[in-house]
């Protein structure tokens, strides 16, 4: 998954722009993402402390990290420990439980428990990931884990507005897809060759 792959893609961009004469420039953070369903979506990160997912058509999302809990520079919510995080959907506490992220794609998967039902996002393909509620794929999302996020969904399914405020938040704060673990093997044979 790619949040152990890389590190943010705007990560480069997190410290300000020196101006012509040294003056420091603040970041500009992307402007809201359109979605095919739910119109603008504006998804920030706040380092990696905090995360928001608003819009008007969608509950507000809320991820937190404790400030005092452990940083990885490679995630940009800063931590895959499911205690060290609180989730806030519509006001309302959600769990987050991401898994481990270990070698195997399915090991980079996140659950959340959100007013009676189970969403999970899953790597599927190299750069995207699955989201299901209850078992039912729902769409695809690819994010590097910053704050831009594309969101394709099923054409069939019976996509709600929560279901867009948790893959928005989720794929933003731990980045979607993965390698599959036969391509990450051969990727470590051939970088251990002289």
């Amino acid at each position: 998954m790619n949040d152990t792959a890389k590190p943010r893609a705007d990560h480069e961009a997190d410290a300000p722009a020196a101006g012509p004469e040294g003056d420091e420039e603040p970041r500009t953070p992307p402007g809201p993402t359109v979605d095919t369903l739910f119109g603008e979506i504006a998804v920030r990160l706040d380092g990696q402390d905090r995360l928001t997912v608003e819009g008007e058509q969608i509950p507000a999302v809320v991820l937190e990290r404790d400030p005092e809990s452990e940083t990885d520079p490679l995630i940009a919510i800063g931590t895959r420990d499911p205690a060290a995080l609180t989730l806030w959907i519509d006001g309302a506490e959600a769990k987050v439980t991401p898994a481990k992220g270990k070698l195997r794609r399915q090991t980079y998967r996140i659950d959340v428990e959100y007013d009676g039902a189970h969403y999970r996002l899953e790597p599927d393909s190299v750069p995207s990931s699955r989201l299901t509620r209850d078992g039912t794929h729902l769409g695809d999302f690819s994010s590097d884990g910053d704050e831009t996020v594309i969101a394709e969904w099923q054409e069939d399914a019976e996509v709600r507005p929560a279901d867009a405020s948790v893959g928005y938040a989720l794929a933003s704060a731990f980045g979607t897809g993965g390698q599959p673990m036969w391509m990450m093997l051969v990727d470590a044979v051939t970088s251990a060759l002289p």
